[in-house]
């Protein structure tokens, strides 16, 4: 029945407690949010649970929301704000995570490849610092535009841009001075 409705439609009917209007707010946006979160936390399990705590505290917002603006972009900063509370409770409190199952494929060499590609990737944005990992999230994870990052993380647009340039760049840095470890280090193996 709400597949075919547009937002404002389905957010005017969940202000009126249509829960099933709320429901398809979230089947519609629910991959994006935990996208967006297991970029920042780098966690599935915790990414899981904030996606969940993201549609829970958006429900209880959502007199705060003003139907003129785009829902997503507000969603987005409703979850960021609560990784970021993570991210600092992590700070004091560190988790660690268990080893991820490896997936069958046709190509075990290729998977491990991939694999450690991705692992690359994962180890360098980790150790970017927040005010640079999280824009570059949000625009090549998330596809958001600089515009849309500036108001989730409440920064200007040109500072945006700036943290992206530099975040790319300590990324790659950081990628090719892990590469050359592992060379350098299965090179005397």
């Amino acid at each position: 029945m709400y597949h075919t409705q547009d937002e404002v439609s389905l957010l005017r009917a969940s202000l009126a407690g249509d829960t099933e209007a709320w429901g398809e707010i979230v089947v519609r946006y629910k991959e994006a949010v935990f996208g967006l979160c297991l970029g920042f936390l780098r966690n599935r399990a915790d990414a899981e649970d904030l996606t969940h705590d993201t549609f829970i505290r958006a429900y209880e917002n959502l007199r705060r929301y003003r139907l003129d603006k785009r829902f997503s972009t507000w969603l987005f900063t409703v979850a960021s704000n609560l990784c970021r509370n993570r991210l600092r409770h992590r700070r004091y409190h560190p988790v660690v995570a268990p080893p991820e199952q490896m997936s069958g494929g046709v190509d075990p060499a290729a998977i491990i490849t991939r694999e450690a590609r991705h692992e690359r990737v994962r180890a360098g944005l980790d150790s970017l610092p927040y005010g640079y990992r999280a824009p570059l999230v949000l625009r090549y994870y998330n596809d958001l535009s600089y515009k849309e990052i500036a108001e989730v993380l409440s920064l200007p647009e040109g500072t945006v841009k700036t943290r992206i340039h530099r975040a790319k760049v300590m990324l790659k840095e950081k990628i090719e001075q892990n590469q050359n470890g592992v060379m350098r280090y299965e090179q005397r193996g």
